[in-house]
């Protein structure tokens, strides 16, 4: 989950005055030569420097002992080889010589432990190349009985090389399986009648294989998605092509294994370090830093492309709508970029470069040239010079849509996260953008407006008192505390009230941190209803983020990185913490996952709950239709026989959770997944689900359609989600029954005249 964010320097600067004071405290380690990359002497002072911040300046920082150690080893050694198919045993038991002493190595800045176990896994990791290309070479015997178990958590290590061997051949026979089975699947279907259908829905299929996730985590191609008019293939030959896809698809995960440096583990363990301060303590290399403060303002400087890695080449995944490629009509999905040279220089040849590398040579400061050699689509060579542009991600940002109901007009507001550009303060932030959608709402003449922060991990703290500072008069929205310290309470000064009309906030279990100070701030005030998930995530704490390169004075040393450290934790204006417990909803909406442990209380080291004295507020006077409308809703969604499917397919998913163990057997294989896809069918009804609303976009919107296509479209495909979307369909019935009494509900003529036809 995106952590609370704040930049307040307030809380460093005792740190930064103690570093200064002891100024020979790192210089000793960055006097002399420029360190490079991989550098031992680097990675001493990003542990010491990493140690003395946290230690200053974490809100409750654990204390560094065995426990602490053992915690450490855990986490980093899984992370390392989650699924058991690199080390042995014996590398273990080697390994555990360590797991009390990595809280001394740690204080020590020795590095014994990480360079074993990055030696080794290197090692692991060229052995197992040699294997999957030997096991791949043989076809596989499905008539034989064997099984695997998938839990790798209880899995043991392999105790040798022949039982290291034996589980990446089940592993891959397993993908081999599941691809083969679902190809004949598809196969079959095309030689039944048309209305006897033998697949369902991707959603499904996702659901009733589970082989299939393990393909993905394996870098297996094992999905055999079905390409309408492919030729019907014997079994030996979806044999040989499974393993084609799976040898193709291992290949291209260990070329992106092979691009990652001696650095790049180091950040593995140095993480694994903080994560046992509390979840949400991380270190950010260079470029994480970089795609971070991307992520939280919405934009980027640079061409306005995503790329992706395909073998040795780079390849165009999307051109952004908007940016300069996407102006200048030259590049397209699937070109090849071969070389990128900077305005006049000589182009550099970027083929089987780490793609971040490349990232870093096409992106660049708004006005210079970046000149991209690809190979086109279809075949072609070409030269396109770009002109870099600050390019604002638009999937990031606030947008809205209009419903109507029952002869009433409603808006729906999606929030995706809190974003704000701590760079610029005049740059796009969650705040000013929803109080536009508001006002924009507001002159279509909604009648209420249902604000959906589902799915939203948080933000910036700022944009959250800006926000909730639109419904209601001037007051708290919440309180913060750092250690040691009074708590601070954040307030909205604004008397001004953007809308006062029925409001609703929609949540689910993976809404965290910002959007639950919303949810819960909105809650205590009385000011609109939360309908959704049970609770939500149950994030509590606040982040800030630092430059550690600010704690040092030599800049020979190259660039360190941040620091993002949970500082201070927030409390609802009730002072009730939202840590752990998160917002609970105030009405219940089935949830097909809800019994699965997902939120922040599942975390072994997430921070206690805990409580402290409320902030004086005035609730909301308008609630006459509160109650009713919380009954209301809860008696429809008891009623609905489309909830009571989730609700049956939400227990189905947790039963289903523990299954763990596949026959390697087709014919067995193929029966379990028949008696896993037959229950499946009887939720499909989940995904065909749709309403008879209509969302359509507001006049700004259907104006810029003119000029830009892509953004017409996919405004089509939210509103086309909307529509089939039953949670939102039910926020909509909660916004009518909010509906003052004397309001008179007009039906339109076109409607009249239909419900009279029916009569």
């Amino acid at each position: 989950m995106n952590a609370i964010i704040t930049y307040m320097k307030k809380n460093f600067k005792i740190i930064l005055a103690v570093l200064f004071l002891s100024g020979a405290l790192f210089a000793f380690k960055i006097n002399g030569s420029r360190m490079n990359a991989d550098d031992p002497e680097k990675d001493r002072l990003l542990l010491e420097l990493l140690t003395f911040v946290i230690e200053k300046g974490h809100y409750d920082p654990a204390t560094m002992d065995d426990e602490f150690s053992k915690g450490i080893y855990k986490d980093y050694i899984q992370a390392l080889d989650p699924s058991k198919r690199f080390f042995l045993q014996s590398d273990i038991d080697e390994f555990a010589k360590y797991e009390l002493d990595l809280d001394d190595q740690i204080n020590n800045k020795e590095l014994t432990f990480f360079e074993l176990t990055y030696s080794r896994l290197m090692t692991r990791m060229e052995e197992s190349k040699k294997i999957y290309k030997t096991l791949l070479a043989t076809p596989n015997n499905f008539t034989i009985e064997e099984s695997f178990d998938t839990d790798y958590e209880k899995m043991p290590y392999a105790t040798n090389q022949k039982e290291l061997v034996e589980r990446w051949r089940k592993q891959m026979k397993l993908s081999a399986l599941s691809s083969i089975t679902e190809r004949l699947r598809v196969q079959e279907s095309k030689t039944k009648p048309s209305d006897t259908p033998a697949t369902t829905s991707s959603e499904q299929a996702t659901e009733k294989t589970k082989p299939s996730e393990l393909s993905s985590e394996l870098g297996m191609d094992a999905s055999s998605k079905a390409e309408k008019n492919v030729k019907i293939k014997t079994f030996a030959e979806l044999e040989v092509e499974s393993r084609s896809n799976i040898e193709k698809s291992l290949d291209e995960s260990f070329g992106f294994i092979k691009d990652l440096t001696r650095d790049d583990w180091f950040t593995v363990y140095i993480n694994a370090i903080m994560s046992r301060f509390d979840p949400h303590t991380s270190y950010f290399a260079p470029e994480e830093k970089e795609r971070f403060d991307v992520s939280m303002s919405g934009k980027l400087e640079g061409i306005g492309a995503r790329l992706q890695k395909k073998n040795d080449f780079t390849e165009i995944s999307e051109l952004i709508s908007g940016g300069p490629a996407w102006r200048g009509r030259q590049l397209e999905a699937g070109d090849l970029i071969l070389k990128v040279g900077q305005a006049s220089a000589e182009p550099v040849d970027v083929v089987g470069m780490r793609l971040d590398d490349v990232v870093k040579k096409i992106k660049g400061p708004k006005g210079t040239i970046v000149r991209l050699t690809v190979k086109k689509v279809d075949g072609t060579i070409k030269n396109i010079s770009i002109v870099r542009d600050v390019v604002e991600i638009e999937e990031t940002y606030a947008k809205s849509s209009i419903v109507e109901k029952n002869g009433l007009k409603y808006g729906v507001i999606y929030l995706p996260k809190f974003y704000i550009d701590f760079e610029n303060r005049d740059g796009r932030d969650a705040g000013k953008d929803i109080a536009l959608e508001v006002e924009r709402l507001k002159q279509a003449k909604v009648n209420g407006i249902v604000l959906d922060v589902r799915d939203d991990g948080g933000g910036s703290l700022s944009t959250v008192v800006d926000i909730a500072g639109l419904f209601i008069h001037e007051g708290p929205i919440v309180q913060v505390k750092s250690a040691g310290k009074k708590k601070e309470v954040l307030y909205d000064t604004d008397p001004k009230i953007e809308w006062d009309g029925p409001l609703v906030i929609m949540v689910n279990g993976f809404s965290a941190s910002a959007s639950e100070i919303l949810a819960a701030a909105i809650q205590d005030y009385k000011r609109g209803i939360i309908i959704g998930s049970k609770q939500t995530y149950g994030k509590g704490t606040v982040q800030n983020v630092h430059d550690l390169n600010q704690f040092v004075r030599n800049s020979s040393v190259g660039d360190l990185g941040a620091l993002k450290i949970t500082t201070q934790k927030f409390y609802r204006i009730n002072g009730g913490s939202t840590q752990r417990e998160g917002v609970s909803s105030d009405v219940v909406m089935p949830d097909r996952y809800a019994y699965l442990k997902m939120g922040e209380r599942d975390l072994e080291n997430a921070m206690p709950w805990d409580k402290i004295d409320a902030a004086p507020y005035t609730p909301w006077k308008m609630t006459q239709h509160f109650e009713k409308a919380i009954a209301n809703s809860k008696a429809r969604i008891a009623a609905n026989p489309q909830f009571k499917l989730i609700e049956e397919n939400a227990k189905w998913i947790d039963s289903k959770s523990n299954d763990n163990t596949y026959s390697l057997n087709i014919d067995t294989f193929k029966s379990e997944q028949n008696k896993v896809e037959e229950t499946a069918k009887k939720y499909k009804p989940i995904y065909d689900y749709k309403s008879q609303l209509k969302f359509s976009s507001l006049p700004h919107e259907l104006e810029e359609y003119q000029k830009d296509p892509t953004l017409k479209e996919k405004r089509e495909r939210w509103h086309e989600s909307l529509s089939k979307d039953i949670y939102v369909e039910e926020a909509l019935n909660v916004l009518d029954d909010l509906q003052p009494k004397n309001l008179v509900k007009t039906i339109p003529a076109k409607t009249l005249k239909n419900k009279l036809a029916k009569s």
